[in-house]
């Protein structure tokens, strides 16, 4: 027996995932936003630019394909922000802002478990080429909108951090530096490398110790200067007069290199110790994938699996699609093939869901199989139906049966 690579997940029931789908995709369209795709190959560079030689994403997860140089190599993308970026510049989009939608699979090396996979959905979600701090508040609305009123979801909460600008960050960064130093022997191995290599990622550490120490590490948004300090205000006055609900983290700083400003993420204790089903904020790229400058962008990801555990658990207060009903036709015996399929042809060409059972053996077991499958009506082809031009229809619900003339079949359906 061959079984799924670890990691990954055979998904067999698709009515959630296509209810979430429509929903992001009929509200995404209410705030004017474009859906496109990228490839899921694209080349390693581009990651290593973009998101950092340092991050775990691009020192251990990716996924790239043997080449003879660096400049040749191509891996499967781990993110998608990156590669819209690419496409923005590429194909010379002049819009701004573009607002863009997209979803599908992304790639990661990286220890499974629950709500971790190694193939996994990403909805994404970017309005590039904006400045805006207004644009900021209406694109966070836009996401807790989506949550709250489409999912109907209540158990999650909404964080926000300010990563203010580089000399923000600059005089941040010596000071945490400074308050390591003297509580090294209580950090762990990882923290104690990220220390010197990429220091905001120690507030990404899941080890409790380190956590508690971090309790008391110098906070960014005390070393704001004034103009980042304004824009911290005055997002979150934005986001109160919207009357979206979050609390302030000064340790959530995400994990790639290009966030800058803003920076939030929704999570849910229903999710367990992988809480977070959706992060972004803002950032800067352009001169990563060849543009003269950078260009000012919002964005966020969803986590469509964590998505689903979360909605699953709600799924009693969504309004999911029924399936239509299913009508049945039963051939006795394969002289009777040749005119089920004729009838089935008419029937789904007229909008009529239904299957044939061209497997069966005698009317008790194909019976059962109509009750299994949930049939409505089941239509029965008989040596008797061929010979006088009728279909016996059976309720299956009262067990009634009657004759039909296969002529005024479709009138009496």
């Amino acid at each position: 027996m061959i079984n799924r690579v670890r990691g990954t997940q055979d998904i067999l029931d698709l009515t959630l995932y296509n209810f979430v789908l429509d929903k992001i995709k009929e509200h995404t369209q209410l705030y004017n936003f474009t859906h496109i795709e990228t490839p899921i190959l694209e080349y390693t560079k581009l990651f290593f630019h973009s998101l950092g030689s340092t991050t775990d994403i691009v020192s251990k997860e990716m996924y790239t394909f043997p080449a003879k140089s660096e400049e040749e190599s191509i891996c499967l993308r781990p993110e998608a922000t990156s590669g819209i970026i690419r496409a923005y510049h590429e194909n010379r989009i002049e819009e701004k802002p573009f607002k863009t939608f997209s979803y599908g699979p992304m790639f990661r090396r990286e220890r499974p478990q629950k709500g971790r996979w190694r193939q996994f959905d990403h909805l994404n979600f970017e309005v590039i080429n904006t400045a805006s701090i207004a644009q900021d508040a209406l694109f966070i609305k836009m996401l807790d909108s989506f949550f709250s009123d489409k999912l109907n979801l209540e158990n999650y909460v909404l964080k926000l951090n300010y990563l203010g600008c580089s000399k923000d960050r600059k005089q941040h960064k010596k000071a945490l530096k400074n308050y390591l130093d003297k509580v090294d022997s209580k950090i762990c191995d990882t923290c104690k490398v990220r220390k010197d290599a990429n220091i905001l990622r120690i507030f990404d550490c899941k080890n409790d110790t380190c956590q508690k120490v971090y309790e008391n590490a110098p906070k960014l948004t005390a070393f704001l200067c004034d103009e980042c300090n304004s824009e911290w205000k005055d997002i979150k006055e934005k986001l109160q007069i919207l009357s979206v609900n979050f609390i302030e983290d000064p340790k959530l700083v995400r994990g790639l290199d290009y966030y800058n400003k803003i920076v939030f993420e929704f999570a849910s204790p229903l999710l367990g110790a992988q809480s977070t089903f959706c992060g972004g904020g803002r950032y800067s790229l352009g001169k990563d994938v060849g543009a003269k400058e950078n260009f000012p962008c919002v964005g966020a990801a969803i986590g469509f699996g964590r998505l689903l555990l979360l909605t699953e658990q709600n799924i009693n207060n969504l309004n999911l699609p029924t399936q239509p009903a299913l009508y049945l036709i039963i051939p006795m015996d394969k002289k009777q093939y040749d005119l089920s399929l004729i009838l089935a042809d008419e029937l789904t060409a007229n909008k009529f869901c239904v299957d044939v059972l061209l497997e069966g053996n005698s009317i008790k077991s194909m019976m059962r199989k109509a009750n299994k499958v949930g049939a409505k009506k089941v239509l029965i082809i008989g040596e008797d139906e061929q010979q006088t031009g009728t279909v016996t229809v059976k309720n299956m619900q009262t067990g009634e049966g009657v004759k039909v003339k296969q002529a005024e079949i479709l009138k009496h359906l």
